[in-house]
């Protein structure tokens, strides 16, 4: 299996039925009927190729195998992954709808002040499905191998260093926030649409440093184009596990830029938990964990109240960032 041939692939679908004990098993969605008894929508709120559309896909091949009936990966892409949110927030609570999305989700509820619907009220949490974190890195003319050594800089020359990020409110502007309110100094954002320029202008020099992905970084840092400092997460990074992590130093600072799966509020709770039994099974598989964990991913697979509690907790701590900050969306 390769995950990046799976985000290529759409609509896998495994010529299997289910076992009479398993379907005898399987929770009701009406009269007569187990789920799931037709096809199964999984959306992926973001354009393909990237994170939330290699999970989406990634699930939707392995619960195709496991329930022999078909699941759909569609890119549902707008407003920040804000139109899949809504599409399957919307839907009918019958589990044949179902969202993967990233931790900006939790971002959108204070980002955005007119939302046509409330994640928090109308998505079910069924449960976080990787962290991932987000690597602070510097240019290599930045005279900066420690965190310390950078927020140093920063203080000696107030609003004179400069710092790429993805976009207004997205998780790599956040964590700046996060520094800057944390650390007690002053940095010029320059928002760039996407990670993509944003990356291309720091290997550029036209930047200091970032927040970034650790997956896209590791060629730059093999060939010395970018120098890492430090994790987001609240743990080390089993792929860059002699870095630190910035929670560590700065208390606080952390931003796991995560993965989840969620369903309409309403679901019947045997719908949900035959969903997170499937998901956490699907995550024990050795091939799934040694690629999640090659592409700088930790399996979770946490409980929908776990998740649901982490989730509330997410939301609180961006509101309270974009509050200070006064950010607002592009």
């Amino acid at each position: 299996m390769n995950l990046r041939t799976i985000s290529a692939v759409v609509g896998v679908v495994v010529a299997s039925v289910l076992a009479p004990d398993a379907a005898a098993q399987a929770p009701s969605t009406g009269p007569g009927q187990a789920w799931p008894a037709r096809t199964v929508r999984i959306v992926m709120p973001f354009a393909p190729g990237g994170g939330a559309d290699i999970m989406g896909r990634l699930f939707a091949k392995r619960f195709t195998e496991a329930l022999g009936q078909t699941f759909v990966a569609e890119n549902r892409a707008g407003a920040g992954g804000l139109i899949g949110a809504e599409i399957v927030a919307r839907s009918a609570p019958d589990g044949y709808n179902i969202l993967v999305t990233t931790a900006s989700l939790s971002v959108n509820v204070s980002l955005h002040k007119k939302l046509a619907f409330d994640p928090v009220r109308d998505l079910a949490p069924v449960s976080q499905l990787t962290s991932v974190p987000l690597l602070l890195a510097v240019h290599p003319s930045v005279p900066a191998r420690s965190p310390q050594e950078l927020v140093a800089l920063a203080k000696k020359r107030p609003g004179s260093m400069n710092a790429a990020t993805n976009g207004a409110g997205t998780t790599s502007h956040l964590a700046v926030e996060m520094l800057k309110q944390a650390a007690g100094i002053e940095v010029t954002h320059i928002h760039y649409r996407g990670g993509g320029p944003a990356l291309i202008a720091m290997l550029a020099g036209e930047t200091d440093f970032r927040f970034t992905s650790v997956l896209t970084s590791i060629p730059h840092i093999r060939n010395g184009k970018m120098r890492p400092l430090a994790v987001t997460t609240a743990q080390r990074s089993s792929i860059l596990p002699e870095l630190p992590t910035l929670a560590s130093i700065y208390p606080g600072v952390e931003c796991d830029q995560w993965y989840a799966m969620f369903l309409p509020a309403g679901t019947p709770r045997d719908i949900l938990a035959r969903l997170h039994g499937e998901t956490v099974k699907a995550l024990a598989l050795p091939e799934v964990r040694d690629y999640l964990i090659k592409d700088g991913a930790e399996p979770v697979g946490s409980t929908p109240e776990e998740f649901a509690a982490f989730f509330r907790r997410e939301v609180a701590k961006y509101a309270k960032i974009i509050a200070i900050a006064k950010i607002q969306a592009d």
